[in-house]
């Protein structure tokens, strides 16, 4: 998922992944016509439409539709299968709709706008089902739906930087597959104020003495203020000022992230209060954080989540509660003022800062640590010392394959897993699921709306680790 400026440590890749050698196996194609029309099929995962050419060849097309006829043209060939994208629509399909950004089809952001925003949710509910059955895992019950607000919700992106041979200056996204950035001139998914900054922005680009010596912009919207942190790589005492007055101009918080290797932060207006509220027992909490930061991007889904995870582990007041991956505090802030006991570890040594300050600020006793998540051996010893009635997971998208391993050695009688990658989901799901543990709830988070993104959320329960009936 997006971050702002770094990732929490993931899992290390040895030798070459499976795509690399997929794609050594491709060869782009100049365009040429399926010979006949052909009808698409369903929705792959990554939103592409699946379809078979006349001599039965699988194909994934771009922009397609279940139901719909096409005119597809292939421009990447492989050996069991092509890619195509759409040459001209035959017969649309009744979910297709006129997409609600100018960008469309140019940005690489949104790859789900020609789909009505009802069958999107559904193909992503189907995927998450589709994905676990693979695995031989079924869940009980159609998984729930944690939606919100269709536009305006992104509350925090990354805008890439360019300067071209003449001089002009460009500001957006990247464009599909490539690495040239598309000029927006607004963004449909951005939150209101954010979106307001981006012809403001181009036109402070150019202004600069030195544009090159920017890098990319972070834009932050978060509850207490509005910021801009330019990626400076390169001092400029008259580029400096003239940020700092753009900030007064347009009120927004402005930093610069400055240098190439190991950039410092500097805020060039008073440092801004960034942090955002949650629920928790009766009273909000906050959760401050800074630019660099693990925070979810749609501000009314992480809400949802929350909710979701607090009202599926309901816990009583002492009860052992282990976060792992727990980031700023997201999960655990929340868990602890229902009354859990928390302790909570992330293998970032800054956001483990930040969750201690965060606990503190807003009277909660959790014990923070840090501690290499990918250690499978680390996680046993820390089960067996703590013994937690639940666990709670939201690692990044290489997922958490040595805590599972861990988990099976020494379960839990509850495990919530929060994932932002279906595929390391289902791999993790089926390790918990042979080793004992039962997949009793799920949801779907459409935490990024007109994308195919999936991110979603599991309840496991082992039946020999849970309590005695009541009366027993």
């Amino acid at each position: 998922m997006a971050m702002l400026g770094k990732r929490r440590p993931g899992r290390q890749h040895s030798g070459g992944s499976g795509l690399q050698k997929r794609s050594n196996e491709s060869r782009a194609v100049a365009p040429s016509a399926v010979d006949t029309t052909i009808v698409v099929e369903r929705l792959a995962h990554d939103g592409r439409g699946v379809a078979r050419t006349p001599e039965g060849k699988i194909l994934f097309i771009e922009g397609a539709l279940p139901g719909e006829r096409v005119e597809a043209a292939v421009h990447r060939a492989h050996k069991r299968f092509d890619e195509a994208h759409v040459r001209a629509l035959c017969e649309p399909a009744a979910t297709r709709v006129d997409p609600p950004c100018a960008h469309y089809g140019q940005c690489g952001g949104c790859d789900l706008q020609h789909l009505a925003v009802a069958a999107q949710r559904e193909h992503k509910r189907a995927a998450l089902v589709e994905l676990l059955a693979r695995e031989g895992i079924v869940l009980p019950e159609p998984p729930q739906l944690l939606a919100g607000s269709p536009l305006g919700y992104r509350r925090r992106a990354r805008l890439g930087v360019k300067v071209d041979a003449e001089g002009g200056v460009h500001l957006g996204f990247r464009a599909r597959h490539t690495s040239r950035l598309v000029d927006l001139q607004g963004c449909a998914v951005l939150e209101p104020q954010l979106a307001a900054l981006l012809l403001p922005l181009r036109e402070q680009l150019a202004r600069l003495e030195a544009p090159r010596q920017v890098g990319h912009l972070e834009l932050i919207a978060a509850d207490g203020a509005c910021a801009v942190v330019v990626r400076q790589l390169r001092d400029n005492p008259a580029d400096r000022r003239r940020w700092q007055v753009f900030g007064e101009q347009h009120g927004v918080a402005v930093g610069r992230l400055l240098g190439r290797e190991a950039p410092t932060l500097e805020w060039l207006s008073p440092t801004p209060e960034l942090f955002y509220r949650l629920p928790g027992a009766g009273r909000e909490l906050q959760l401050d954080f800074a630019p660099g930061d693990f925070v979810q991007v749609n501000a009314q889904i992480n809400r949802e989540l929350v909710a979701t995870v607090r009202r599926w582990l309901a816990p009583v007041a002492g009860q052992g509660v282990l976060d792992l991956f727990a980031g700023i505090g997201n999960f655990s802030l929340p868990l602890a003022a229902d009354g859990a006991h928390v302790v909570t570890v992330e293998g970032s040594p800054e956001m483990v800062a930040r969750l201690r300050l965060n606990a503190k600020d807003n009277a909660l006793g959790i014990d923070a640590r840090q501690a290499d998540l990918n250690d499978s051996a680390a996680v046993v010893e820390l089960l067996a010392r703590q013994a937690p009635d639940a666990v709670v997971l939201d690692p990044p998208r290489d997922g958490a394959e040595a805590a599972c391993r861990a988990l099976v050695e020494r379960p839990v009688a509850r495990l919530v897993y929060i994932a932002c990658d279906p595929a390391t989901l289902a791999r993790d799901a089926a390790r918990l699921v042979h080793g004992g543990y039962r997949l009793t709830r799920g949801a779907v988070a459409d935490m990024f709306v007109h994308t195919s993104h999936l991110e979603s959320i599991l309840l496991f329960e082992h039946p020999e680790r849970q309590p005695p009936p009541q009366g027993a």
